[in-house]
């Protein structure tokens, strides 16, 4: 009976064992952390989230009251590792994922809607990039049930809100036009907003957002044609506009040259009368009046010479 109890004690240890070692050992792949919690707390280190310079940095004072999460421990690719049957292995896939914005957990659509600064409703189609943030990673696993879903929520609610309040840059001569076209002329401006907008995404969800990628804005079919009509008029005014302004340029560029022609034609006539001016102050200056009276003699003799009569008044 003893040997009975101690064979079974024995076979108990050893399956004991070798299930720890089949289900124990792990290992991280080169794209992938891990994450280990034991009784159903996860390993961590010192600090939090508000004391990281670049989470903290992204923070307000009242987002790093709410969004203080633990900074754990992470596991680097490798392997092999250990760990106890009463620890659970997370592991997190690092390499950027595309998700389209359309996506949710709960519903099927194929684009999301959004208001216009004019009361357009669009429609938006697009794509983010994203990836879990290794500082972050008790917020990816822990901090909310769905992260992904919250961030395209989170982008969502950023992008209608600059949809409602974009203002498009208006060029001198140009026609400033409807929201919708604005919009579609910027969509690179919009996509690096965005960009710029979820960067706080990384600590608050623990996923760092790459790149923003909005591909279509489209008005509703039933006004698609008004705003053509819209868009054809626009163009056209542009056109004469542009047309008028270029022949106004090309007239007044002609007028400038003619008064330059004008006004060096008047100095080339005035130059002799100004030097003479200035050789007869000299003479009168050194000779006084009988050098100018002399002078005078002289420069009349080639005229006399010509003229048929000569008067002479006494």
């Amino acid at each position: 009976m003893i040997t009975t109890i101690l064979l079974g004690l024995v076979l108990g240890a050893g399956l004991a064992a070798l299930l720890t070692l089949l289900f124990g050992v792990y290992s991280i792949g080169p794209t992938e952390r891990g994450v280990l919690t034991t009784f159903g707390r996860v390993q961590r280190t010192p600090g939090t989230t508000a004391d990281d310079p670049q989470l903290g940095a992204l923070l307000t004072d009242e987002e790093k009251i709410r969004y203080n999460y633990p900074n754990v421990r992470v596991i680097p690719q490798g392997g092999p590792y250990f760990k106890w049957p009463w620890q659970k292995l997370y592991k997190v896939d690092m390499t950027i994922q595309a998700i389209d914005i359309t996506w949710d957990p709960d519903i099927s659509q194929d684009t999301i809607e959004a208001v216009t600064k004019d009361n357009l409703t669009v429609q938006i189609s697009g794509q983010i990039r994203w990836k879990p943030c290794e500082r972050n990673l008790y917020a990816y696993l822990f901090g909310v049930a769905n992260p992904a879903a919250h961030v395209v929520g989170y982008f969502i609610s950023v992008l209608r809100d600059r949809i409602a309040t974009f203002h498009g840059e208006t060029h001198d001569g140009a026609v400033e036009g409807v929201s919708i076209n604005d919009l579609r002329r910027n969509l690179s401006l919009i996509n690096s907003f965005m960009e710029e907008s979820c960067r706080k995404t990384s600590a608050r969800y623990g996923i760092n957002l790459d790149a923003a990628l909005i591909t279509n804005i489209d008005p509703p079919s039933d006004v698609d044609e008004a705003l053509a009509s819209i868009n054809t008029t626009q163009n056209q005014v542009a056109a004469s506009i542009s047309q008028a302004k270029a022949d106004a340029d090309q007239k007044l560029k002609m007028a400038e040259q003619a008064v330059q022609i004008a006004l060096n034609r008047a100095e080339a006539e005035a130059a002799p009368i100004l030097e003479l001016g200035k050789t007869l102050s000299a003479m009168h200056a050194q000779g006084g009046k009988a050098a100018l009276d002399s002078y005078l003699r002289n420069a009349s003799l080639p005229l006399r010479e010509k003229a048929a009569q000569t008067i002479l008044k006494i």
